[in-house]
């Protein structure tokens, strides 16, 4: 038996992964298939779950491996739209957030990819009690699966947007990306995943050489080096110029329009002259941007920009033949924006001494 601080997870274990583990302890090689589907499609936390497994293959894999389970602490549900904001619950005691929203194309869940966050962002809950620690690609997993079996429904798009900076952990963010889109697991298409990052342009091209199909998401806030760095700390250690290079070579690799994140703040970012530096500035990409109406975090001093400004904004852009959407607001009578509600539970823990 393995000592349990060095047991292997089975759910972040890849099929050639989990087939190396079972020809090393003396089993077939179909075992890892059978294995992988039972956790990646069947979607069990269980062991003895795995009825086609004898009962001593069960034993052994029960005292040789751990898998994660993500715990729902708290659940949020939206009377307006329905939308799901869940608060799970990790193995060592930290705790994530994840959204699952309902669109007419499907069904879309927004995961965090960290526990907090270090990059700083002005306006962002998530980033305010700095990071904890990147989460594992099986949590990242764990958290769709979690959704999939509590409402019973196929999830059909996944955003990595949620608490972390995904390229902060690269590594893990690869591995379930791939995991996601295996054809022995859940076998989402590429082209129905989203990744989004404040802009640490290494990883961005590191990713581009991937040539993976997945939608790259930059959070991008502002037009000028200037007014960025006023809102993003990551904008004192790349340019505007690295940034939009990183995005053109991304398009180069794969062929896929990049999405820009512009989070409208009042008198921060909003006004004509932000909307006409922000053509100047992504005029000729094939690009679409994203408008969003900042989620109001009191800790943060930001303020929502009026929605005649944000229709204003959408429409210079699009007097520059730029495609600019302005993001459906949901679960915004809910812990709406990231962070928000892990931030809320925890506060209310430390007040009852029972979390720290």
């Amino acid at each position: 038996m393995i000592e349990n601080e060095t047991k292997k997870d089975l759910k972040n274990l890849t099929l050639s992964e989990l087939t190396e583990e079972f020809l090393a302890l003396g089993e077939k090689k179909f075992r890892a298939k059978q294995v992988y589907e039972w956790i990646h499609q069947k979607l069990v936390d269980d062991v003895d779950a795995m009825t086609n497994l004898s009962g001593a293959f069960r034993e052994q894999l029960k005292n040789n491996y751990t898998m994660t389970h993500l715990e729902i602490e708290d659940l949020q549900i939206s009377k307006e739209d329905g939308t799901r904001k869940y608060l799970f619950r990790l193995a060592d005691g930290n705790y994530v957030e994840s959204v699952l929203m309902r669109y007419k194309y499907g069904n879309s869940v927004c995961i965090s990819s960290q526990v907090g966050c270090r990059m700083g962002c002005k306006f962002c809950a998530s980033t305010l009690d700095g990071l904890a620690r990147n989460l594992a690609s099986a949590e990242m997993l764990d958290q769709i699966y979690q959704i999939t079996k509590d409402t019973g429904e196929r999830v059909s798009h996944v955003v990595v947007m949620g608490t972390g900076e995904p390229m902060d952990n690269y590594d893990n963010l690869l591995k379930f990306i791939h995991m996601l889109t295996n054809e022995d697991g859940l076998h989402l298409s590429q082209r129905d995943v989203t990744v989004s990052t404040c802009g640490i342009v290494p990883r961005m091209r590191q990713l581009a050489d991937e040539k993976l199909q997945i939608t790259l998401a930059l959070s991008l806030h502002a037009p000028t080096d200037e007014k960025r760095k006023a809102l993003m700390p990551i904008a004192n250690s790349y340019s505007l110029e690295e940034l939009m290079d990183a995005c053109r070579y991304y398009f180069k690799q794969t062929g896929r329009r990049l999405t820009f994140e512009y989070s409208l703040v009042k008198g921060k970012n909003d006004g004509k002259e932000e909307a006409a530096e922000l053509i100047r500035l992504i005029k000729g990409m094939n690009c679409h941007v994203n408008l969003i109406p900042v989620n109001p975090v009191k800790e943060c001093g930001m303020e929502e920009t009026d929605r005649g400004d944000v229709i204003s904004f959408q429409k210079e852009l699009e007097k520059a033949h730029i495609q600019a959407t302005i993001r459906r607001e949901m679960g915004r009578d809910i812990d709406g924006a990231c962070g928000q509600l892990r931030r809320r539970h925890s506060q209310n823990s430390d007040s009852r001494g029972t979390l720290k």
